[in-house]
């Protein structure tokens, strides 16, 4: 089969690779429809290399049709339409049991001392063959698979995998008052997501945060208010003036570890990248400094007793952060990778509403075939051709 590998630094290829075969008994075999870019992937694509190996598969948001299952596997069936979630959990251990899938005791990593294993996404999560390719072997399928209707367009279901629950999870986590205010940094899909659902859970003024003209216009069409910081230089006072002096009560990061305007972080985290691997991973997992920009920017904009809601990745160890100015605001912070399967029977009667009230086929801005990936890529990197969502299609 073909699939989307690593091979460096900036470096994904589309390889012939073997067809996955069924392991264990609670495996199943998809044939995948549709797969998406995600923004963690540019991690991969660039800052976090020196945890991936040559040949690793990519891609946590896939979506396809059951082709096998494993003897002990019974909630799916060849020919099922499925989306795939990107955290791998068993649903029956303790962590599962409290809905906390992102940390399933069955598939955490620990060697690495780290949570449930994820697709598609370096040593420090199992290195489990990622969903860009024409085939995936499912773990726990037991359990995984979202059974989704036949009819609708792909888009209208494959974000189940990860944009849709992250956003929700951030929006949940972020405690936005009925009619509140609440303001999102970045406006890549998950920040989209994040402000549509806001939206539509009731809070009252919904502000979005970025500098790319496409992505302002694409949320400004959902009836967010967006803020422009090549034009508005002081998000914060901005914010404050927009609130009756205070502040939203709500703010998501949805930026995370990658965000503008820290050069000397930026140069850092390039530096690390250029040692050899066994250093580089020694350093990051040590000494690792994210760019805080985004983050920095949240304690300073939300109101004395708001929340901030942290969705965007992050992993630095050794990241300064103004602990005076959030205990003295008195600032709530929840963060976390999104427990998937928690939050699929809120969002699922927004996507069988045939009016597609989340939008959710106004995201993906490319669809490329799955040759194509390595453009893909780097379109959506660099940010050009107003690419804001890639799903490539094997």
């Amino acid at each position: 089969m073909k699939a989307v590998t690593f091979h460096g630094k900036e470096d994904f290829r589309v390889d012939n690779v073997l067809d996955p075969k069924i392991q264990h008994p609670t495996d199943a075999i998809v044939r995948i429809t549709s797969t998406a870019i995600c923004g963690s992937d540019l991690h991969l694509y660039s800052v976090l290399t020196m945890f991936m190996e040559e040949g690793d598969i990519i891609g946590h948001e896939p979506m396809g049709v059951v082709e096998e299952v494993g003897s002990e596997v019974t909630q799916i069936k060849p020919g099922d339409r499925v989306v795939v979630p990107f955290g791998i959990a068993c649903g029956h251990c303790w962590m599962c049991d409290h809905q906390l899938y992102a940390q399933c005791e069955t598939t955490q990593v620990r060697e690495h001392g780290n949570g449930a294993a994820l697709f598609g996404y370096t040593k420090l999560y199992g290195q489990v063959p990622g969903g860009q390719a024409e085939y995936l072997r499912v773990p726990q399928a037991q359990f995984g698979p979202i059974k989704v209707p036949d009819g609708p367009a792909d888009e209208r279901f494959l974000f189940l995998s990860d944009v849709l629950p992250t956003a929700w999870q951030a929006v949940e986590f972020a405690d936005i008052p009925q009619g509140g205010t609440v303001a999102v940094f970045g406006l890549g899909p998950i920040g989209q997501m994040c402000c549509r659902i806001a939206l539509k859970r009731g809070a009252g003024r919904v502000f979005g945060i970025d500098l790319v003209p496409e992505r302002l216009s694409m949320a400004k069409r959902h009836g967010v208010e967006t803020i422009d910081t090549n034009e508005v230089e002081d998000v914060a006072a901005y914010l404050c003036d927009q609130t009756d002096g205070r502040g939203p009560d709500s703010v998501i990061d949805a930026v995370g570890m990658e965000a503008h305007g820290a050069p000397m972080q930026e140069t850092m985290q390039k530096s690390t990248g250029l040692l050899p691997d066994s250093w580089s991973q020694k350093l990051m997992q040590k000494m690792g400094v994210d760019r805080l920009t985004a983050l920095l920017a949240a304690i300073e904009t939300v109101r004395r007793g708001g929340t901030i809601s942290i969705i965007g990745v992050y992993g630095g160890q050794t990241d300064p952060l103004p602990m005076l100015r959030m205990f003295d605001k008195g600032v709530n912070i929840r963060m976390g990778q999104a427990h998937v399967k928690r939050w699929i029977p809120d969002i699922m009667p927004y996507l069988l509403d045939d009016a597609d009230p989340l939008g959710t086929e106004d995201l993906a801005t490319h669809k490329l075939p799955l040759e194509q990936a390595p453009h893909g890529y780097r379109i959506f990197q660099k940010k050009e051709d107003g690419a804001i969502k890639v799903v490539l299609k094997p």
